[in-house]
């Protein structure tokens, strides 16, 4: 079973800061965008302007629509196209060695956002972001690292919303196979006749 690399931890991290169960988003605020890169390591020099708040949720947004594609689902063009235009607020500069960094001119502030990019562009370039996905069950969508060998995993637990998923498909299949009142869908299987006592 293999460990998720600091740049999974750290991508995840971010992306879970929205929590659709809960209904609750951790970089609601400028402020609250401060003290999180500063939890996180990446200490951001005094609080960022409304358009770098904006920007950093906006590449939230499309790196969680990005790992949604790993379980099946079709990302919203205009989710990671403005995840797209947020990135020019955070340059990465990549060296002759292939290391990747902030690019330079960047804010303190502009500088620790820059790392999540870089976070994200190491996961693509290794491949691992395969391996950070999105929650198949709707009504969670945490990110979560698929430690499965085959990378097979579509919910973030097997118990919850596997099981709550998988209950909701057995229930969908039942009430196709019925005509509403119970009896069996005429179009089903014809039972064979019975001969002899």
């Amino acid at each position: 079973m293999r460990a998720p690399p600091r740049a999974a931890e750290l991508v995840a991290d971010f992306a879970n800061t929205l929590d659709i169960h809960a209904g609750t988003d951790t970089l609601s605020t400028p402020d609250d965008l401060a003290t999180w890169l500063t939890d996180h390591g990446l200490p951001a020099a005094g609080t960022p302007g409304p358009a770098l708040h904006t920007a950093a949720v906006a590449l939230r947004a499309g790196i969680r629509e990005h790992l949604g594609t790993h379980v099946g689902d079709t990302p919203d063009p205009a989710v990671t196209a403005a995840a797209d235009a947020a990135l020019a607020h955070f340059p990465v500069r990549i060296a002759a060695d292939g290391t990747l960094s902030p690019g330079p001119g960047l804010t303190g502030t502009e500088r620790a956002v820059a790392e999540l990019a870089v976070a994200w562009s190491t996961l693509a370039v290794t491949g691992d972001a395969a391996r950070l996905k999105r929650c198949a069950e709707h009504t969670c969508h945490e990110v979560f690292w698929d430690t499965s060998k085959n990378r097979s995993k579509r919910w973030c637990s097997m118990q919850g919303c596997g099981n709550r998923a998988k209950a909701r498909t057995y229930a969908a299949r039942r009430a196709a196979a019925s005509d509403g009142n119970g009896r069996a869908d005429a179009s089903g299987p014809v039972p064979l006749p019975r001969y002899g006592p």
